[in-house]
């Protein structure tokens, strides 16, 4: 893919932020109270649980934790070696295997097998994070904030340092992506409330919709 193409864009960026809140929303919410994107998240809950001895409990934390290093793990090989394999570009297949897993989710009924949906969910999560990671010559994150905090306070005080505009620009475009991830969030648990299962289908739609403007770009 080219450099500064739609996958760089702000509105391609703002719609993966969103569909990471409102899948962390949905799995906390909905299915078992466990995040499937922020790991930092689960291993929080994952030392609570040890303290308190709940050793079962623990498991529902460690294991999307596995989950997602599998998946980034996955994608960096596929990154590397797929172009053998594969004829078009890794990170079409990646959001088209994520649109896939988060539909197929969302067919299983609530409270069932929460633990193979935040599982699924969070691989198909680390190969979002693992593809997606470049906002306008900037590294970012769509799945969780405190990198893109550190980097839209970092730019802001360049900015007013060294009275740069790029800077200026890049803490606004950070500040507007962890605004997604929040708005997402919000959605999700309200939605998930309201719709249940099903809800990630809304998700799933906004995923559909950052695949087709790859598709109108190439």
């Amino acid at each position: 893919l080219r450099r500064n193409s739609v996958w760089e864009s702000l509105p391609f960026g703002m719609s993966l932020a969103i569909a990471g809140g409102f899948l962390d929303s949905y799995t906390y919410v909905g299915r078992g109270g466990v995040f499937c994107n922020a790991q930092t998240g689960n291993l929080v809950l994952l030392g609570i649980a040890l303290a308190k001895g709940k050793l079962h409990e623990s498991f529902a934390y460690f294991l999307p934790v596995i989950a997602f290093m599998c998946g980034v793990i996955v994608a960096e090989t596929i990154k590397t070696h797929g172009g053998k394999f594969f004829r078009i570009d890794w990170p079409y297949l990646a959001l088209a295997f994520e649109i896939a897993v988060l539909f197929a989710i969302g067919l299983i009924p609530d409270k069932g097998a929460n633990t193979l949906v935040v599982l699924s969910a969070s691989f198909a999560a680390s190969l979002q994070v693992s593809s997606f990671n470049r906002l306008a010559n900037s590294g970012f994150s769509t799945t969780m904030c405190t990198g893109n905090l550190r980097m839209a306070v970092r730019t802001a005080h360049s900015a007013f340092i060294n009275r740069s505009e790029d800077d200026l620009r890049a803490s606004a475009r950070y500040c507007l992506i962890i605004l997604a991830f929040v708005v997402g969030a919000g959605v999700g648990a309200f939605a998930t409330v309201a719709l249940g299962a099903r809800a990630i289908w809304l998700s799933t739609a906004l995923l559909a919709l950052a695949m087709g403007l790859l598709f109108l770009e190439r």
